[in-house]
């Protein structure tokens, strides 16, 4: 199977969020998750492609054109009174909701973190033009101290939910097709 793995934000055009009391920058936190769950997800046999940028076409046609069998975005979250928290996960289409269930279920099971919930957001342009099931993880509110602390302690834990919530995505959708 084939999990194109897109990190939010290319470092060099737009940091993403910012922490502006550590100068931790969202862009930089996507990259080393993309990093990890890639890690993770070749290890456990998947295909991997890798692409961060902010060029939003370019990831689209990427991810379609490979053919991926899921697109995976992740981000982190920012709330303008720095006190929200948690992790939420994104989704478009009816097994971009399956697959985000399985994912979400995965983090909350394995990093202390609040449950933001799972839920469909049909104006995100990557969830919208992808034509496989696709999902955005906004992992932690990079802007709340307390998540950051998260993020900065979990960020493989969060991978390796992440991949465990893809494998038993694939299981399922194997096992419905029957």
């Amino acid at each position: 199977m084939r999990v194109f793995v897109n990190p939010g934000h290319d470092p060099a055009v737009d940091s993403g969020a910012i922490n502006s009391d550590y100068g931790v920058r969202e862009a930089d936190v996507a990259k080393q998750a993309g990093a990890l769950l890639e890690l993770d997800l070749k290890q456990a046999g998947y295909e991997v492609q890798l692409l961060q940028s902010d060029d939003l076409d370019a990831v689209v046609t990427a991810a379609n054109n490979w053919p991926a069998d899921i697109f995976v975005s992740l981000h982190c979250n920012a709330s303008p009174n720095h006190n929200a928290r948690g992790t939420e996960t994104l989704y478009y289409s009816g097994l971009g909701r399956v697959l985000g269930e399985a994912v979400q279920k995965n983090i909350l099971a394995k990093v202390a973190t609040i449950d933001c919930g799972c839920k469909e957001r049909q104006g995100l342009y990557v969830l919208r033009r992808t034509v496989m099931p696709a999902i955005l993880v906004e992992l932690a509110f990079i802007d709340n101290n307390d998540d950051l602390e998260i993020l900065k302690n979990e960020l493989p834990a969060f991978a390796g939910a992440i991949a465990a919530g893809i494998d038993e995505y694939f299981k399922q959708v194997a096992y419905d097709r029957r």
